[in-house]
């Protein structure tokens, strides 16, 4: 079984992101595998131990500095991977096509694995444009996984509390939620052992993409300002629930 992996060089939650030419931020940070992605990766882990007789290839489109995040998925488990080197900025239509290339480039696909998105873009999209693109069924935020013999059973969170249940048949892409797994931590020696596997790179350019019809860029980029001020409720504990409930009423207007 070929199990390909989708996953994403990011920025840094915690780094401190600083906005350049107004669309674009500082890259002097730090830089890490997509943390959706790293459910991925272990779903994908999972899924090999399972069937005892598959292979696991993680694939991205970025820079040469996503190596990282390659090697990242190597550590954990990834058998090999494939980066998709470009410099520029490609939105989600153009990753999906770059992404379905080269994995048709390489084989084909048993079952595809994502994250359910980015946290850097928040776009939640490249998923469902690799689906369609392959012509094949898609299931995201997925929070329980389990393979049949020709089919996949997904559980999926929706809005409000909501759970749906999905049979979709192989090949699919999955797009793995925080509830699906817990990833593991790679060992010294599994970081070390991950030196040695294959990352084969190939220029977006040479997968000669059609450019599609349509496309999609961030224009401007903005800090987000904190506007909450705190406001100290003192008294009684009575005249204290009061001037919540007043708050809650008036400001909040959540009752």
């Amino acid at each position: 079984m070929k199990i390909y992996v989708c996953v994403k060089h990011v920025p840094d939650s915690a780094a401190r992101i600083t906005i350049v030419a107004k669309n674009q931020i500082a890259e002097d940070i730090t830089f890490l595998l997509n943390p959706y992605d790293e459910n991925a990766v272990e779903e994908a882990v999972r899924l090999k131990e399972q069937t005892g007789n598959s292979e696991i290839i993680a694939v991205t489109l970025g820079k040469q500095s996503a190596l990282n995040t390659l090697q990242a998925a190597l550590a954990m488990g990834a058998d090999r991977a494939i980066l998709v080197k470009t410099d520029n900025r490609p939105d989600s239509i153009m990753t999906a096509r770059a992404l379905k290339a080269a994995i048709e480039l390489d084989g084909k696909p048993d079952i595809i694995f994502t994250g359910k998105e980015s946290i850097d873009g928040e776009g939640m999209q490249t998923m469902f444009r690799l689906a369609a693109a392959m012509g094949l069924p898609v299931a995201t935020n997925a929070v329980a996984f389990a393979l049949a013999q020709d089919h996949a059973a997904v559980e999926s969170d929706l809005e409000a509390g909501v759970r749906q249940e999905l049979e979709i048949p192989l090949p699919c892409v999955i797009g793995t939620g925080k509830g699906l797994n817990t990833p593991r931590y790679p060992t010294f020696m599994d970081i070390r052992n991950s030196k040695k596997k294959e990352i084969r790179q190939i220029d977006m350019d040479d997968l000669g993409i059609e450019a599609p019809p349509s496309s999609m860029e961030v224009l401007e980029l903005e800090p987000s300002v904190e506007q909450r001020q705190p406001k100290e409720i003192k008294g009684t504990p009575l005249e204290m629930v009061r001037q919540l409930i007043e708050v809650l009423r008036q400001e909040a207007k959540v009752i």
